[in-house]
């Protein structure tokens, strides 16, 4: 497998995506967690320094990550034990982000309940926006030690990580990374408020087998019991996470999963979507995103509009990835933001067309085409030959808020 978006299937933006669609933002970001532990599953050791899990080249795609995001999180407690900085460590990155119109680092977030956070800390350093979540008791202690050194936000008694989320893609942005530490990734993951997890898994364990790892060494801190969520719970072998790649980044062994209510299909669906904030802009053609997933579940392509060329829809960008007489294709399921063309005017064959000649069996869609370029029928068509279509109309806002520039709220 490629780097993170050369087949289009790990995470980050790539360094040419467009922020065109910034402006039209979910009710919270798409929320990406990300983290690495041993072997045995530790965070880091019960030493005073911080264990180093990751080697330069996943450190170098969790880069390519944070340049792709609106934001970067992490708990006060990572803040005052790790000291992060929180930056694009490559200067080319932040160059491309300046470019098309963006700070050159991604804003930085934490949240705290007590306002205990030193303004000294290199979090507050100048270079990016500085948002603090904190709850409502700690208010005045916090506006007392950090001053006008980042932007207080009362987050509630006791703090919640719905509103602080529906505030932050307001304030940031469509796209958040979780990087830490297990407290703040155990709520989220207990809360069914994560999408994706990026899971980096180092080559060697923490525990001596003769000496069992003490119980200050972190793991991800999931309450016990874990509450019961109505989106997903982690922990729920009858709703697990769904696996959509594995990658081998240096020595470390890179796990992606799909978070989220619904299930396989709702998870790839919702990547689908997210996919779409990719596409160049335009104002003569939608922005989709597609992923083709193999029987077994595995991630087989992703593509976008106007990925490789200007006149590339979604679906037959990531085929093209494929070729159609790949033999998986015959069992496999393609996922698109928006319902395939059953008429375009930019080429000749259509979306419906490459899916029928390259005999996928099934396909599943967020939203139907408004008869705004064409009036293509691609749902019916699909069906005619003989293909189960699966319709989600409540991921279709989802995906027409991504192209709200072309239709009219309702459409």
């Amino acid at each position: 497998m490629g780097p993170p978006w050369s087949g289009g299937v790990w995470g980050g933006r790539p360094p040419e995506a467009s922020t065109a669609y910034a402006g039209f933002v979910p009710s919270r970001p798409y929320l990406l967690l990300s983290c690495a532990t041993s072997a045995d599953g530790y965070l880091d050791d019960a030493s005073p320094r911080r264990l180093i899990l990751s080697g330069p080249a996943d450190l170098d795609r969790v880069d390519e990550v944070r340049a792709g995001c609106d934001a970067i999180l992490v708990g006060a407690q990572t803040v005052r034990n790790d000291n992060p900085r929180l930056l694009i460590r490559d200067p080319r990155r932040s160059a491309r982000r300046t470019a098309r119109g963006l700070p050159p680092h991604p804003a930085r977030v934490t949240l705290t309940a007590t306002g205990d956070l030193d303004p000294a800390a290199r979090f507050f350093a100048p270079g990016a926006p500085r948002l603090v979540y904190c709850a409502t008791p700690a208010l005045a202690r916090a506006r007392t030690r950090l001053g006008d050194s980042a932007v207080l936000i009362d987050a509630g008694d006791p703090l919640s990580l719905g509103f602080m989320l529906t505030d932050l893609a307001e304030r940031a942005g469509p796209r958040a990374l979780v990087e830490g530490g297990a407290r703040v990734l155990g709520d989220f993951l207990a809360a069914g408020l994560a999408d994706e997890l990026h899971l980096a898994v180092a080559p060697f364990f923490v525990a001596d087998p003769a000496r069992p790892a003490p119980a200050s060494a972190p793991r991800p801190d999931l309450p016990n019991p874990i509450p019961t969520s109505p989106f997903f719970s982690p922990n729920n072998t009858t709703s697990p996470m769904t696996l959509a790649g594995v990658s081998r980044v240096g020595e470390i062994a890179l796990l992606r999963y799909l978070l989220g209510p619904g299930g396989p299909d709702h998870r790839f669906l919702r990547w689908a979507v997210e996919l779409s904030r990719l596409c160049p802009p335009s104002a003569t053609a939608f922005s989709v995103g597609a992923v083709v997933v193999g029987e077994d579940g595995e991630v087989l392509a992703t593509g976008f509009s106007r990925e490789q060329e200007d006149h590339d829809h979604a679906e037959e960008a990531a085929l093209r990835k494929l070729g159609p007489r790949d033999p998986r294709l015959r069992h496999a399921t393609l996922y698109s933001s928006l319902v395939p063309c059953g008429a375009r005017a930019s080429r000749p064959v259509t979306c419906v067309q490459h899916i029928v000649a390259a005999g996928i069996p099934r396909v599943v869609f967020a939203w139907r085409e408004p008869a705004l370029f064409t009036d293509g029928q691609g749902a019916e068509q699909l069906l005619a030959a003989g293909v189960a279509v699966t319709e989600v109309p409540e991921l279709a806002e989802r995906a027409r808020a991504i192209n709200a520039h072309l239709v009219r709220p309702g459409t």
